[in-house]
């Protein structure tokens, strides 16, 4: 090849690379503004062939259903689905950032879907590195409520109290429910309150742990805990706010009456009484303990916990739900976030799109025991029966009490400033002054 050859080459390389950042740049651009049909969006999907998605794949059910279910279904609408899992989201995070940080725009990177929320959901948006407002645009959008208005439209609306901006679909949801062994104890004798659970540790002393926090079970325990111990009486309210909202000062007013609650239950605690407290390091770790009997209560996330875990034995006979702790029972939704360098960004909505259909909702709490992320009372009476039909039983609540004792998730702004404190205040048992002890944790916030 010739030098004048090849340098014609090379220029036809750039505008065409130039041109397919224009074309799927428009695309972007005229989905996002309502005026792309979704027939053009499934044509486009078809010839990019493939979608990335992203996600945690510590579950064999839920892998299961995304070989078995889902690929063969993004088949049928002419989408081939490369499941890659990985041990943790924040993974994927980095390297759309990463990838982004390189120059690789929309078209150009690796990732086309995650599955997220809270914090990593934040990362993005904060590093302007989402698709934009994608999800009140799908066909499926109808199975979400979107009315401010409506304070069912919470969890849609806002991700750890940052707002969604639509910038997510909701895929499932889940609420923070403890479980006891009937077996082991009496059912009147379950806590419902922070005081009652005190009361019993201080005669079943080390029956008792949470999750260690930075992990998100251990968090959600810690959260609840100074929601119900919230100075002004007023739960979870406070803590939608963010960092820049409520101060430092402010911040470490409502959270030191719940942090002292935890370092005054660490001497009741499994392990303390021979001097080393055990706080599992995840949910599988606290699920064992529970099951050989050395705890008489499970707190993590898992409407359906109790059923699935009598299903494949990793809970004791005698499990029951129960609530606790009353009125501060955490609920969040999950979601499927696609990124600002998104590959096949069409792809990825058709992916969104299916995931927010019934049948791939049902198919999910059918094969994974993960609740349905789309909102009921949406639904038509028939779907609303699918839906319900698929769903793993209840054991020992009801959905109506769940309900009525739901609280939401905490800022993601402050999370990393509590699960810092608790890691110097609780496990380091540091002694200088409370307040020296948030402001350092909230000084040391990631950009």
């Amino acid at each position: 090849m010739n030098s004048l050859t090849l340098r014609v080459s090379l220029i036809a390389s750039l505008l065409a690379g130039s041109a397919h950042a224009d074309s799927v740049e428009q695309f972007r651009d005229t989905f996002l503004n309502g005026g792309a049909p979704w027939d053009s969006v499934q044509t486009r999907a078809k010839t990019e062939g493939g979608v990335n998605l992203y996600y945690w794949g510590g579950s064999d059910p839920l892998n299961i259903w995304m070989d078995q279910v889902v690929a063969p279904d993004l088949a049928e609408l002419g989408v081939t689905l490369n499941p890659v899992r990985i041990t943790g989201t924040k993974d994927a995070i980095d390297l759309v950032l990463a990838e982004r940080g390189a120059g690789k725009g929309l078209g150009a990177g690796s990732v086309d879907a995650i599955w997220v929320n809270g914090e990593n959901f934040a990362t993005l948006k904060r590093q302007n590195a989402l698709f934009g407002g994608f999800a009140d645009k799908l066909p499926n959008s109808g199975h979400f409520e979107w009315d401010e208005a409506d304070a069912r439209s919470l969890l849609n609306l806002r991700d750890f109290g940052v707002t969604t901006d639509a910038a997510e679909v909701p895929w499932s949801g889940e609420q923070y429910v403890c479980s006891l062994n009937s077996d082991r104890v009496e059912r009147g004798e379950a806590p419902a309150t922070f005081a009652e659970l005190a009361t019993y540790l201080e005669t079943h002393p080390g029956k008792f742990t949470y999750v260690k926090p930075p992990h998100w079970l251990g968090n959600t325990f810690v959260q609840a805990a100074l929601y119900a111990h919230n100075p002004d009486g007023t739960g979870g309210a406070a803590f939608q706010n963010t960092l820049a909202e409520l101060g430092v000062a402010e911040l470490t007013r409502l959270i030191q009456p719940g942090f002292e609650y935890l370092k005054n239950i660490e001497p009741l605690l499994l392990g303390a009484q021979g001097g080393n407290i055990r706080y599992p390091e995840d949910g599988a770790a606290l699920s064992g303990l529970f099951l050989n009997g050395e705890i008489d209560f499970a707190c993590q996330f898992g409407l359906y916990a109790v059923a699935t875990g009598l299903a494949d034995g990793s809970m004791p006979e005698g499990a029951e739900a129960f609530v606790f702790p009353q009125g501060n029972m955490i609920k969040n939704k999950n979601y499927l976030v696609i990124p600002s360098n998104a590959p096949n960004p069409a792809a990825a909505l058709v992916l969104a799109n299916y995931m927010a259909s019934v049948a791939a909702q049902a198919s999910k709490l059918q094969y994974t025991g993960m609740p349905a992320g789309i909102d009921p009372w949406t639904l038509t009476p028939e779907e609303a029966k699918i839906v319900t039909a698929a769903a793993p039983d209840l054991i020992g609540v009801t959905q109506a009490e769940l309900d009525a004792n739901t609280a939401p998730d905490t800022n993601a702004t402050l999370v990393d400033v509590i699960e810092a404190v608790w890691l110097e205040y609780i496990e380091r048992a540091s002694t200088d002054p409370f307040d020296a002890i948030v402001a350092r944790a909230a000084a040391n916030l990631p950009n």
